[in-house]
């Protein structure tokens, strides 16, 4: 009897041991790592608003100034995005707006002109005030935001961001340096310094920069975006757009999906190009089936108009941006009243 049962015990493995491996294989499967061109559909952000904190057409109470940031809130996370060009500015109009800073962990600065971080020093010592040491503590850039930058007549130098980083690191902040994209959280992609497909030059043509292989021309090396992945499509956040709108949406949708450009938000830096080049540019954006669009900043008043036209667009879709404007997944743009 014992020997009969030792053979049946032996036996039963063999269906025992097929169904554990074909629960391996399943789990195996499943495991496998999704390409950045199709990311898992829990990826996609659900809940997103985008409103504008610091650009030149203000209203209400707000103020304007040459300069970009935006306030960004999806899935529940708040990040700020750029922090204008005077100390003070977005400070004010977050009061203005009701908008709690203490609440905001996170800080993307998009490369390093004056006019994108002039307010992050007084907007990190607002919220120490407030005893609130864990926000705006971590602030993502792009490779090459600290390259030095050296003025034409030997001078000074220009790159501001240089002496602002170990003041901004006494008060425990940290920043975290991207060479390559990241998916910061789920459907939250940045994508660090872009590479230059197409020659769209919107930067000056006397800077230099001084990088690892030498002295160069100064194209903006570090210049980065944030893009959102939703179910309508993509949802760009430019500061400047230096390293070219075109270069900046294809490469987006090259690692992310090659997904409709749902909204075009921030400045992408046309405002002074060539008819010829708002030509090349406006055909391309046509090509993306760009559905909102709110020109701010270094776009310009009039390439917002002309875009409009170009992409079809209505003016509930197609907007100046004002501080205190912005976007809401499914709900499209608030333009607030003086752009509306």
């Amino acid at each position: 009897m014992n020997t009969s049962a030792t053979t049946r015990h032996r036996h039963h493995p063999v269906p025992v041991m097929l169904k554990i491996v074909l629960a391996l294989c399943s789990l195996a499967i499943a495991a496998l790592p999704v390409t950045a061109t199709e990311p898992a559909t829990d990826a996609r952000v659900r809940s997103l608003k985008i409103t504008i904190l610091s650009t030149m057409l203000a209203d209400g109470r707000e103020l304007g100034e040459w300069g970009f940031a935006a306030l960004v809130e999806a899935d529940g996370r708040r990040i700020l995005f750029d922090t204008g060009a005077h100390p003070d500015l977005v400070l004010e109009n977050a009061r203005t707006l009701g908008i709690d800073l203490t609440t905001i962990p996170e800080i993307i600065i998009t490369h390093n002109h004056w006019d994108h971080i002039g307010g992050l020093l007084t907007l990190r010592k607002a919220v120490l005030d407030k005893n609130a040491p864990g926000a705006l503590s971590r602030v993502h850039v792009g490779e090459g935001v600290f390259y030095a930058r050296p003025s034409d007549d030997g001078g000074e130098e220009e790159n501001l961001l240089i002496a602002i980083k170990p003041a901004y690191e006494k008060t425990g902040g940290v920043f975290v340096v991207h060479d390559k994209p990241v998916q910061l959280h789920p459907g939250i992609w940045l994508t660090g310094p872009v590479p230059r497909k197409y020659p769209e030059r919107n930067w000056g043509t006397t800077g230099k920069v001084v990088t690892p292989a030498g002295v160069v021309e100064d194209n903006i090396p570090e210049d980065q975006a944030l893009v959102f992945d939703t179910d309508q499509g993509l949802v760009a956040l430019f500061g400047c757009g230096h390293a070219g709108v075109v270069n900046t949406l294809d490469y987006a949708r090259t690692l992310i999906r090659p997904a409709r450009i749902h909204a075009l938000i921030g400045g992408i830096h046309v405002f002074a190009a060539s008819d010829k080049t708002w030509e090349w540019t406006a055909g391309k954006l046509a090509g993306y089936g760009v559905d909102h669009y709110i020109g701010a900043h270094c776009t310009g008043i009039e390439s917002v108009y002309r875009f409009r036209a170009n992409l079809g667009l209505d003016r509930k879709h197609a907007v100046v941006g004002a501080v205190g404007a912005g976007f809401t997944l499914g709900q499209g743009i608030d333009p607030r009243h003086i752009a509306r």
